[in-house]
This record gives C-alpha cells, sequence and structure tokens, in this order.
C-alpha cells in the first residue's frame, strides 16, 4: 500500500448532545476526515483553528492522539466551534444550535497555502472564505475535495476546480443522480453522491458506479459521512475503480456506525 500526504483544511466542533444523552465529543467535518485517514496509515496534516479554550486543547490531543500533524492548527483568541444536539427517541439527530466560533472566518497564512499546495491531496471541510482557498490550490493544480453538505451559504457552494465534490441527496436516487450531474456540470470533475440507505454513487460524466449499505447494529452515525469520505479518497489516490473506491468509503462508514463520535474517543459529560 502507497502511503500519502493528506490535509484535512476547515472545521472542528464540540458536538454537544444535549440531557439526557449529557455528553461531549470531539469532531467536525475536516477533523474527522484528517483523523481517519491518519488511522489509515497515511500522513494526515489538520489546518484549522481553535480557540484558546480547553475545549480547543482537547482538540489538539485527540488529533494528536491519533497521529494527526498539528503544527498548523492555529490557536486564536475566542471560543472552539460547538453545536448544541437533540436525540430524538427515533435516534435522529436535531442540531438545536451552532456557534462556529474562531473557525468563522479561518484562512490558512500565505506560508501554510505554500505548504499545502505540496500535498498528495487536500480535502476541505467547513469554510467560509467563498471558495478562495478551493480557488487558489486549483490554480496550483492541487488534487482538491471538498463536502458540499457541510455547507449552508451559497457564497461558499462553489464546486469550479475540485478534483472530487462530495454531496449528499438522502436516499432518492433520482435526486443523487440531478445532484451529480449539477456537480459535473459546475466543474467538478469528480462527483460522488451518498444516498443514505440506498447506499452511494459516483460519476465523472462518462464512468458511473455504485454500492449499496453494509448492514451494522447503529450505534451512532456521526461523521460516518466523514468517514466515508476517508475512505473513498485513500482509495481512489491509490487508483482504485470508482466501484471499489465508493466499497472502501462505505466499510469505513460502517464501522464508525459501530461506535460513539466520528472516531473512538471517549465521550466528555457536559
Amino acid at each position: 500500500m502507497t502511503h500519502f500526504r493528506f490535509a484535512a483544511v476547515g472545521d472542528n466542533c464540540i458536538d454537544r448532545f444535549r440531557p439526557p444523552v449529557g455528553q461531549s465529543l470531539v469532531g467536525g467535518n475536516a477533523v474527522n476526515v484528517a483523523v481517519q485517514l491518519a488511522r489509515l496509515g497515511h500522513r494526515s496534516y489538520y489546518f484549522g483553528a481553535v480557540g484558546r479554550d480547553a475545549d480547543g486543547a482537547r482538540t489538539r490531543l485527540l488529533l494528536e492522539e491519533n497521529g494527526v500533524r498539528t503544527e498548523h492548527l492555529q490557536v486564536c483568541p475566542g471560543v472552539t466551534a460547538h453545536t448544541d444536539i437533540d436525540v430524538l427517541a427515533s435516534g435522529d439527530r436535531v442540531f438545536v444550535f451552532e456557534d462556529f466560533g474562531v473557525c468563522a472566518g479561518y484562512q490558512p497564512s500565505e506560508g501554510e497555502i505554500a505548504i499545502l499546495t505540496t500535498m498528495d491531496h487536500v480535502h476541505i471541510g467547513w469554510m467560509d472564505d467563498g471558495g478562495a482557498l478551493r480557488r487558489t490550490l486549483a490554480a496550483a493544480d492541487v488534487s482538491v475535495s471538498q463536502d458540499i453538505s457541510v455547507n449552508a451559504d451559497p457564497a461558499n457552494l462553489g464546486v469550479e476546480g475540485l478534483g472530487i465534490a462530495f454531496g449528499s441527496a438522502g436516499d432518492d436516487e433520482a435526486a443523487a443522480h440531478r445532484l451529480a450531474e449539477d456537480l459535473l456540470g459546475r466543474g467538478a470533475r469528480l462527483a460522488v453522491v451518498t444516498r443514505g440507505a440506498r447506499g452511494s454513487f459516483a460519476s465523472n460524466g462518462k464512468i458511473t458506479a455504485s454500492k449499496g449499505i453494509r448492514s451494522v447494529e447503529v450505534v451512532d452515525t456521526t461523521g460516518a459521512g466523514d468517514s466515508f469520505i476517508a475512505g473513498f479518497l485513500a482509495a481512489h489516490l491509490q487508483g482504485l475503480p470508482l466501484a471499489d473506491c465508493l466499497a472502501a468509503g462505505r466499510d469505513l462508514a460502517a464501522f464508525t456506525c459501530g461506535h460513539v463520535g466520528g472516531f473512538p474517543q471517549q465521550p466528555q459529560p457536559l
């Protein structure tokens, strides 16, 4: 197996599950992807910002314990991002409140961007930079992916220049195909769409592939989509066929559903 240099850029978050769950976990799209890539044996770097608070220190510690390089983690005045979540009797999660903290307005420095251009692949999570980093890296011919499903602001939803655009369409198969066509039409070279219980679908406009889900006893779905991204990216850089990349993402997501949080960790009480 070839080992690659990956960077994940953008969001981190403390997921605070309100009572009766009453516990918190470290997560965020970019953090979860970085950790999962490191756990797969790749050299993984995280670029983002945390506050000068206990949550920021906790985030750094868990990244480092999982083998992620944190020398480009900015520690800023302010609070670390957090989300308050209710869990319904059905098991569904309801996001009650979100504070992006020092993630809002985060941008890597010029020196950090120069380092990002040396990576084998860069994955961008939630960022509110209007697509500036995506365009800069694409112009430097860097392999870049982004999960558009974690961004809600239209200003941050551009896909031009992305090597891989990840999205989610629920379990509506027709909607998944429409989303893939839209992503490709707007400039992404490869569209990868998760379809809930129907699995996943990928297309580059010429070749398409799909995979169903792997049945598991679900403990928690937090971060499963992020794990799917990490598994897909690792397989894609190995040069595997699209169907095998989808299978790699599916299998890692299934494993993540078997434990609490986007990666194995000890929850903390609120």
